[in-house]
């Protein structure tokens, strides 16, 4: 059903100014969301302005946006009848490189309009051009197939619009490219349309390959005589061009967390240590699975530093001078994969040497992980001896780093 709402009349005044450069800002942000971590989208942070602000309902179910611009046309002349007046704009997809200034990372993003709008405003009232008494006839009758509520091919029909005696308020969506014409059924000493309002929709990239930052680009579309925005038919805009600044805002999380003095690490065989004091029965293993959470939404490394002279060995040592040597092996929550692809499951950490990188599948939320402490079956030979007792320390620093 259409909407149509009465106004006061608007006065005329026509004012000419050097065509120049009209430009706006495009915001979109990812954040991950705990209550949604399969959304991994951007939200569109530009303020809704023009039809979209008016009539929100009407651009939530398709998730369009809108923007009014104050960029005026203008006739260049009285208007004749049978005169076609008709609004373009560039209603397929279009592509955009976006650059993130930190990292050079350079991902694409999309856009299309997918509506037009504005309000008219005539040099005098529509019914005294028409020769009527009501206003709304007079509109509906200044123009074929009634008034500007009702879109021209290939635009369609949006249901709403406002009117005064001497304007007209409409909305306009745009499935194609190409000129919707409306054509005048009387004369017309002058009009213009006083502002630019267009619904707009994105494609944006895949914000859990991105890195944390922001990532600009612009477009630029040409603004009348046949160019990307355009009211044909004698109207002649103030502003030659629109620029689009993208701003793709990414703000990834990444964090591990230890339970209460999980710092400190203690190795002990399974069962404890009772049946090697009493009965000198060896154990096969010394080892301790420490286990975190992680929250992550983005790509990250891993890097292990410890006393070591090289490969996945860390040694523990005392001041008795007797080592021992160390494992540390990652896993890490499904959702999140590794090099080459498939679960983290216990994958060697190697000294000052970078394990990765991770990436979530989805944004992975205070999952559990785990990393496995462990002495090397050789360590173990060595250092259990009938008699020997010591107690061995060392440090192994996890460094977690989402700057891939």
């Amino acid at each position: 059903m259409k909407r149509i709402a009465g106004a006061l009349g608007l006065s005329l005044g026509l004012v000419m100014s050097t065509a120049q450069a009209a430009s706006q800002e495009i915001r979109a942000t990812f954040r991950p969301d705990s209550s949604q971590p399969s959304k991994n989208v951007f939200i569109n942070q530009t303020p809704n302005s023009g039809y979209c602000a008016s009539y929100p309902e009407q651009c939530a179910d398709n998730a369009t946006f809108s923007i009014q611009l104050p960029i005026r046309f203008t006739s260049n002349g009285p208007i004749k009848p049978n005169w076609g007046v008709g609004l373009k704009v560039p209603a397929n997809w279009r592509r955009l490189t976006v650059i993130n200034a930190d990292t050079q990372e350079v991902e694409t993003v999309e856009m299309r309009i997918t509506g037009i709008g504005s309000n008219y405003v005539l040099s005098d009232p529509a019914h005294e051009l028409v020769g009527v008494s009501d206003p709304l006839e007079g509109h509906q009758g200044l123009w074929e197939s009634s008034s500007w509520v009702y879109a021209a091919s290939p635009c369609q029909y949006s249901g709403v619009g406002a009117y005064g005696p001497a304007s007209y308020r409409f909305f306009w969506k745009a499935p194609a490219e190409g000129y919707c014409t409306k054509k005048t059924m009387y004369a017309i000493p002058s009009m213009y349309f006083d502002t630019l309002d267009f619904a707009y929709e994105l494609r944006t990239p895949n914000p859990l390959g991105m890195s944390s930052g922001l990532y600009t680009g612009s477009m630029t579309y040409s603004v009348g005589g046949g160019g990307d925005f355009d009211i044909g038919g004698g109207f002649q805009p103030d502003d030659s061009s629109l620029t689009l600044d993208f701003v793709l805002d990414v703000q990834h999380t990444l964090k591990v967390d230890l339970p209460p003095g999980g710092n400190n690490v203690t190795l002990e065989p399974e069962g404890g240590w009772a049946p090697w004091i009493n009965s000198g029965r060896k154990p096969t293993r010394i080892f301790r699975d420490q286990p975190f959470h992680i929250s992550a939404s983005s790509r990250f490394k891993v890097l292990m530093l410890c006393n070591s002279t090289g490969g996945t060995a860390c040694k523990l040592g005392s001041p008795k001078g007797d080592t021992t040597e160390v494992e540390v092996f990652l896993t890490l929550p499904p959702g999140i994969s590794g090099p080459g692809g498939g679960n983290v499951t216990r994958s060697p950490l190697r000294f000052n040497a970078w394990a990765g990188p991770y990436q979530p599948e989805i944004y992975v939320d205070r999952k559990p992980g785990s990393l496995l402490f462990e002495m090397t079956p050789f360590a173990i030979d060595y250092l259990l001896r009938p008699g020997k007792t010591d107690r061995l320390r060392g440090n192994i620093t996890i460094i977690w780093d989402s700057d891939v």
